[in-house]
């Protein structure tokens, strides 16, 4: 039987994410919660069920999807107050939440093992034919064009270069979502990223054939 708390936040995110086009929708966020477990599973390592509520609750207060940082946390912090946690249960979930985002490769030293999990299960979401999907849905959705060779591929940002600066949805490949898999923290999350790095590969080297006008 599912935990009530398990249940009520899934209805709560899906009720928060149901329309997002950027990718971030509730599908992601099901998909992320499975590949976390999974790895959680394979690693035999944290508490499931941390790891569950914080990879559901993962984008809640992401500031792309909401009006500012402020109004994301505060999203946040007014559904945990609804819920029969303990305070260390919720403040480790808001940590967990707090540093895994990639943010312009600006990496926060994760503390818990839960918080690898899920970081590793929403990057594996970033990365292969899913990611390569949400890639465009994003770059679309920001009014990004899709390619031009002329812009130049942004190796160090900050965070506000990362998220405002000039790019296109091919440049994405190369400042975040090739780079995702070196990043990854365990072993079971580097086995599930290898088929998705080749795929990713086999299609920047098509998309360029094809560019270039190439049968």
């Amino acid at each position: 039987m599912k935990n009530p708390i398990i249940e009520l936040t899934e209805e709560f995110v899906r009720n928060e994410l149901s329309e997002d086009a950027t990718g971030h929708d509730w599908f992601h966020v099901d998909r992320v919660r499975r590949n976390a477990l999974h790895i959680c599973k394979e690693q035999q390592a944290g508490e499931a069920f941390i790891i569950e509520m914080a990879a559901l609750l993962h984008d809640i207060p992401d500031e792309k999807l909401n009006e500012s940082i402020e109004k994301g946390e505060e999203k946040l912090d007014t559904y945990l107050k609804t819920i029969s946690l303990t305070d260390i249960d919720k403040k480790h979930i808001k940590q967990i939440i707090g540093t895994i985002s990639f943010k312009g490769g600006q990496n926060t030293a994760l503390s818990t093992i839960e918080a690898e999990i899920v970081q590793d299960a929403d990057r594996l979401d970033a990365i292969g034919a899913i990611g390569i999907a949400r890639a465009f849905a994003y770059g679309g959705k920001k009014g990004q064009p899709i390619y031009d060779p002329s812009v130049k591929v942004r190796d160090e940002m900050s965070l506000e270069e990362y998220r405002k600066g000039k790019s296109t949805s091919i440049h994405h490949f190369y400042e975040k979502l090739l780079k995702l898999k070196d990043l990854l923290n365990t072993e079971s999350a580097r086995k599930m990223a290898e088929s998705r790095q080749q795929m990713m590969d086999t299609f920047l080297e098509q998309f360029y054939q094809e560019w270039d006008g190439q049968e």
